[in-house]
Order: C-alpha cells, then sequence, then structure tokens
C-alpha cells in the first residue's frame, strides 16, 4: 500500500505534511506550524501521530509541536541543531537513513536558509519534503548560511529523480513567478508555469506540492549554472556560485 500525502495549510502561508501508511497504521508530521489545523486533518481521518519531523528552528515550523506531542510521538530533527531544537528522539544528521511510516527515509543537509536545515527524501513516495530550501520556483532567504552553502544544497536536491514531488513549506510561487518573469520574460517554461500558477491561486488551489522536473526548468535558483539564466542577468563568465548570489541579492530586493 503506498505512503498518503496529505497537505495540511497552516498560519498565512505555511504548508505542513502529514504522511500515512495505511498497512501499518503509522503516520508521520513533516514540521508542525500550528497544531490545531494538523489535529483536525488527523481527526477528520481518524490518524493517530507517530512521528514528527522538524526541518529547521523557525517558529513557524516548530511552534505547533507541544500539543501533538504525545506520549509514543517520535520527534526527529538535525542533530547539529539539537540544541535549538525541542527535544529529541531521534538525531539526524546527512546522508542516514531511517525507517518513518515503514519506507526507507534519507536525510539531506541542505543549510543555507538556516544551518543544519535538513530535508527528507522518501524513495519510495518519490516525495521531497524540503521545506525553506527548495522552494515552488524559489529558495528560502539566507538568514544564516551563505549563498555558496545554499547553491550546493539546490545542487544536492536536483539530483533526485525528476519525478520528485517537492513538498516546500509555502505557498509562495506566485510571487517567486513574478521574480523569475523579471529575469527571464521570454522564457516560456517560466511563462506557462506562471500563468498557470496565477489560474490555480484563482480558485484558492495550493501550488505546493510540485514536480521537480518543472522546478529544474523554471527555478532560477536551480539553474546558476545554466547558460541561458547566466546571459539573462548579465553574467555569461561568472561561477555558479556567484550567479546564484547575484540572484538571492536580486530577489531580496525585489
Amino acid at each position: 500500500m503506498p505512503l498518503e500525502i496529505v497537505t495540511v495549510p497552516c498560519l498565512s502561508d505555511n504548508y505542513a505534511f502529514l504522511i500515512h501508511n495505511g498497512a501499518t497504521g503509522q503516520t508521520a508530521l513533516v514540521d508542525a506550524p500550528d497544531a490545531a489545523p494538523v489535529q483536525a486533518a488527523l481527526d477528520t481521518r481518524g490518524w493517530t501521530l507517530t512521528d514528527v519531523v522538524l526541518t529547521h528552528h523557525h517558529w513557524d515550523h516548530v511552534d505547533g509541536l507541544a500539543p501533538l506531542r504525545g506520549d509514543g510521538v517520535r520527534v526527529i530533527g538535525a542533530a547539529a541543531d539539537a540544541h535549538r531544537l525541542p527535544p529529541l528522539d531521534l538525531a539526524v544528521s546527512d546522508g542516514d537513513i531511517f525507517d518513518l511510516c515503514g519506507e526507507s527515509s534519507e536525510v539531506f543537509d541542505v543549510s543555507g536558509h538556516t544551518l543544519n536545515h535538513i530535508a527528507l527524501f522518501i524513495p519510495a513516495a518519490k516525495a521531497a519534503f524540503t521545506a525553506d530550501s527548495l522552494m515552488a520556483m524559489g529558495c528560502g532567504r539566507l538568514f544564516e548560511g551563505t549563498a555558496t552553502q545554499m547553491w550546493q544544497s539546490m545542487r544536492k536536491l536536483r539530483e533526485l529523480p525528476d519525478d520528485t514531488m517537492i513538498f516546500s513549506g509555502h505557498e509562495y510561487t506566485a510571487s517567486n513567478a513574478k521574480f523569475a518573469l523579471s529575469i527571464e520574460p521570454d522564457n516560456p517554461d517560466i511563462i506557462s508555469r506562471s500563468r498557470a500558477t496565477d489560474a490555480a491561486r484563482a480558485k484558492g488551489e495550493a501550488t505546493v506540492p510540485s514536480l521537480l522536473a518543472d522546478e529544474k526548468r523554471t527555478n532560477p535558483y536551480l539553474r546558476a549554472d545554466d547558460p541561458a539564466l547566466k546571459s539573462a542577468i548579465g553574467m555569461r563568465e561568472a561561477t555558479a556560485d556567484a550567479v546564484f548570489a547575484q540572484v538571492r541579492k536580486r530577489k531580496d530586493n525585489f
């Protein structure tokens, strides 16, 4: 039985994700922005929470944990960030593989937005939970890490299979699409995706998760080594690190 993944809107623009194995009854939560909508989603489906994965320490990803952390709920997070996360039952590091809802899950260090931010890849579900690292047509603002660190994180995630679904932490796709168009206004893939995003949002639909293959074509932060993007911003001979840093700086000021 394949895993079922449910997107749970939280706060103003956050997403949390429930992962459920119908055969074993296990249910995991990725990030806990707010307890009430998560509990409501569990109650509606008759699911009992068994695990919580925290991707990073920011309040809008952890503050909902306490009411959800009942007896027997395993909390998982980065070992290197344990000092500023809620108490962990399982501390993980880059490259670790552990069982989540009966499936193997691989940990990636994707520092940049914060240091020690982690992402989770579940091959059997073709799903990567990237929170505020790789986002739909974007990436997280660099609050703690460097552009070089974030570019390395993007490259790491870019190596996942094209059919991987990217479950990111916020509904930022419309603003990210506008920025992508500002630097490549004639890119047909970006134009098409921007229109589709606007149409989805007009109907109140989520644009997360997104397909990694689409991110590779339209997300400027995955394309810092793409000659077309380099040319578009006047940095044909620059290193990918420098291009990424420039694109991120432009977005910060957009």
